[in-house]
């Protein structure tokens, strides 16, 4: 167990008070894979090993765990000596995570070059390589055989998407070790990329750490935070947009940035949780070094003709929030069954409300001080908001109706008062009242 004193070291929780991004800070956790098992969010980690770095140094891989995106335990270290390198290796790159049959399979990146897998019963390990060899290998394609990402279609079928520049696609075989065909060159119409952001690079036309993921009906490939979209997990894919601009960021997350720019170095993946989704990616806005980066997560938004709006960077990040700030509904931690509709400016608002409904928000701080709440709002019928402590069935703080006098056809703020609440609170709104469509709410404020 030469390996323990390290799992100790970082086995804590990891806070960074009322700041949420980086998600796990001076740790050089990064190149994210969060996958959800069992009610839990894994985070699978390339792990930069200093501040100090000069280049890429990356001595082993990570495996976090988290119940709410804030809170991070680091649950397992992979080692480049417990798989068929068998050497110390300094080169630990990309990875991700499966779960198939009773087994989890992390599968990583030999650098640039070639990609294994190791397999246990618990996405804690202790872990083992079956194959004692790669599972793609430097001859297989005309690319580099690394950067790998794992997509599960609606049919519960497994592939595995890979490479720089060009991707490769291949489905897994019932094993999850071993490929069901010969991988696929995956064409991709008009692309873009952080170094061909006009278009006219076609030796280096996207990037590394290609990821699929499956909302909707359709299929995104993603390489950081570019995309494009299909109806089939193979494509074609057309070309779609980047889901960050200059308007993306807060202040004083903007810079530093990668030398070609913030669209370059988003390695990344998107995931859904307590059916909100997120983007998980790369940033060195806060470590100033390009070789030692961090772990942020931000809120995603699907518009209603299928493409995904711009996030926001900042530092609030996400399972959290500040009562001294306007919060957006659609940012929710957990929901039912309700509908996000996107409206004007890249805005959103929560739609589709009905009877029994609900929204959590947990982690609101800054509460002590507030007395009244202002909901941003669109009545539809008469109805309620009842303002409960931490779920749906928790203890009823308030209740704030929105009667037939407010069904005017345009947003107004409906105010509730609140008893003294602890600066550290988690609420969820429940909505009461007849009809599918009780109201819109677009935001709300403390004061």
């Amino acid at each position: 167990m030469k390996f323990l004193s390290t799992l100790i070291m970082f086995s804590v929780f990891q806070t960074a008070g009322f700041t949420q991004n980086p998600i796990i800070p001076n740790k050089g956790a990064n190149d994210p894979h969060i996958r959800i098992f069992n009610g839990k969010a894994y985070l699978s980690a390339s792990h930069d090993k200093s501040i100090d770095n000069k280049s890429f140094k990356m001595d082993d891989w990570w495996m976090w765990s988290s119940d709410n995106l804030v809170d991070w335990k680091l649950e397992s270290v992979l080692k480049p000596e417990q798989t068929y390198i068998g050497k110390p290796f300094s080169s630990c790159w990309a990875t991700d995570i499966a779960y198939r049959n009773g087994k989890y399979y992390w599968y990583f990146s030999e650098g640039n070059q070639q990609s294994g897998v190791v397999v246990s019963d618990s996405p804690a390990g202790p872990w083992k390589d079956p194959l004692g060899k790669p599972l793609l290998t430097a001859e297989m394609t005309p690319t580099q055989e690394y950067d790998m990402g794992i997509i599960q279609d609606a049919a519960g079928e497994f592939y595995m998407v890979f490479g720089v520049w060009d991707y490769y696609i291949a489905k897994l075989n019932p094993d999850m070790i071993s490929l069901a065909e010969k991988p696929h060159k995956i064409d991709i119409k008009n692309p873009r990329g952080p170094y061909n952001q006009d278009g006219t690079n076609t030796t280096m036309p996207t990037d590394d750490k290609p990821f699929i993921h499956f909302y909707n009906g359709k299929y995104y490939l993603s390489w950081g935070c570019f995309y494009a979209m299909s109806d089939n997990v193979y494509g074609p894919y057309n070309y779609t947009g980047s889901i960050m601009d200059s308007t993306s960021f807060a202040p004083g997350f903007e810079k530093p940035t990668w030398p070609k720019g913030f669209l370059q170095g988003r390695h990344g993946s998107f995931f859904t949780f307590h059916n909100q989704w997120y983007f998980a990616y790369c940033d060195i806005s806060q470590t100033g070094n390009r070789y030692f980066r961090d772990t942020f997560i931000s809120y995603v938004h699907y518009k209603a003709n299928g493409e995904m709006a711009l996030i926001r960077v900042d530092g609030i990040g996400v399972g959290e929030y500040d009562a001294n700030q306007t919060i957006q509904a659609e940012d929710y931690f957990e929901s039912s069954g309700i509908k996000n509709t996107d409206i004007a400016n890249n805005g959103f608002i929560v739609s589709d409300i009905k009877n029994n409904d609900f929204l959590v928000f947990p982690n609101i701080k800054n509460l002590d001080k507030k007395r009244k709440i202002d909901f941003k709002v669109e009545a539809k019928s008469a109805c309620s908001i009842e303002i409960r402590k931490d779920s749906p069935k928790g203890a009823l703080i308030a209740q704030c109706k929105l009667g037939t006098t407010n069904l005017s056809g345009t947003y107004e703020n409906i105010s509730c008062h609140l008893p003294k609440m602890k600066d550290n609170q988690s609420l969820c709104f429940v909505f009461k009242g007849k009809g599918k469509k009780l109201l819109l709410l677009d935001s709300f404020l403390f004061n």
